[in-house]
C-alpha cells in the first residue's frame, strides 16, 4: 500500500496534468479538432500544450484569422475554391485552415507543396485518419509546381527565395489572394556586400545589411505584386513574443498590371542595386 506522501506526490502531478489539458482548451477555438491538433503533436498525447507548441499554435491561429475573409470570399465566389499552401513543411497551416474552415464549408480544397518525401507522407497519413478528403499533397518545388485553377496562395516562413518563387506561382496561377510570411532573406543582403554608392553605410556592418536587405526584399515584393495588380497590405501577423519572424504580406488581385508601381520597383532596384533576382519584368 503506497504511502500518504506518494499518494500526495501522484495527485499533485495528476493535478498538474489536468491543468496542462484545461490551460490548452482555453487556447483552442470553438470546433477546432483536437486529434488532429495530437496528430500534428501540437497537442501531447494527454491534450496538454507546451510553449513551444502553444508559440506554434498561435502562429497559425493569428494567420488563419488573418487569412480567413479571403477564404470567406473565394467561397462566395465559387463553388469549388483552392488554397495552395506553398513550402508546406508538416502541413500545419493547411491542416488548420482545412479544420476550422473547409471542413464546415463542405466545399474547396486545400492544396499543400512540399519538397520533401516524408512530410508529405506523414501529411498524407493524417489526411486519411483526419477523413480530410479535399486534402491534396503535393511533392516537388514551389518553381516547378503547376497543379491548376488556384485562388489563395499562401506560404508560410519559406525561406529566401522560396517567397518570391510563391509570388510567380500565384501569377502562374492567377491567384485572387495572396498571404506570405517572409523568413530569412538572405539574396539581396549577399548582393549588397558588393554594392557601393551614396546609400551604402546603411548596409556597411552585417547585422544591419541582413536587416536592411529584409526590408528592401520585402518592399521590393509588395511592389512586384502591386505591378502586377494586387492590392497589397504589410502587417504584423503575430506578436513577437511567437516568432521574430511576423511581417505578413497580404494581396488581393483587382487588376492585371499597374504601370505606376512597376516603374517605382525598377526605381528603387536601381537606386540601391540589388533586387530579388526571381523578380524581374521582363
Amino acid at each position: 500500500m503506497a504511502d500518504s506522501g506518494s499518494v500526495s506526490a501522484n495527485d499533485q502531478k495528476i493535478k498538474a496534468e489536468q491543468k496542462k489539458v484545461a490551460n490548452a482548451a482555453s487556447d483552442l477555438w470553438p470546433g477546432q479538432s483536437v486529434p488532429l491538433l495530437k496528430a500534428l503533436h501540437i497537442l501531447t498525447h494527454n491534450g496538454g500544450l507546451n510553449a513551444d507548441s502553444r508559440r506554434k499554435l498561435k502562429q497559425v491561429q493569428h494567420l488563419a484569422q488573418l487569412i480567413k475573409p479571403a477564404i470567406d470570399e473565394a467561397l462566395k465566389q465559387k463553388d469549388q475554391p483552392v488554397l495552395a499552401d506553398l513550402g508546406a513543411g508538416k502541413s500545419y497551416l493547411g491542416f488548420i485552415l482545412y479544420d476550422l474552415y473547409f471542413r464546415s464549408a463542405g466545399r474547396g480544397k486545400v492544396v499543400a507543396v512540399e519538397a520533401r518525401a516524408e512530410l508529405i507522407e506523414t501529411a498524407k497519413k493524417i489526411a486519411d485518419e483526419s477523413s480530410f478528403d479535399r486534402m491534396d499533397f503535393k511533392l516537388g518545388r514551389i518553381a516547378d509546381s503547376e497543379i491548376g485553377t488556384v485562388d489563395i496562395v499562401t506560404a508560410l516562413h519559406a525561406c529566401d527565395t522560396a517567397t518570391d518563387e510563391a509570388i510567380l506561382f500565384a501569377l502562374r496561377h492567377d491567384a485572387k489572394f495572396v498571404a506570405l510570411v517572409p523568413c530569412c532573406q538572405a539574396e539581396v543582403a549577399r548582393e549588397l556586400e558588393s554594392v557601393k554608392g551614396p546609400l551604402d553605410q546603411m548596409w556597411r556592418h552585417g547585422i544591419q545589411r541582413r536587416e536592411f536587405g529584409a526590408q528592401l526584399t520585402n518592399v521590393l515584393r509588395g511592389l512586384y505584386l502591386e505591378a502586377h495588380g494586387y492590392k497589397v497590405r504589410v502587417t504584423e501577423f503575430t506578436g513577437f513574443e511567437h516568432t521574430q519572424k511576423n511581417e505578413m504580406i497580404f494581396a488581393e488581385r483587382h487588376q492585371r498590371s499597374n504601370p505606376r508601381a512597376k516603374a517605382e520597383f525598377e526605381k528603387l532596384a536601381e537606386q540601391i542595386g540589388a533586387a530579388p533576382g526571381l523578380l524581374k519584368f521582363g
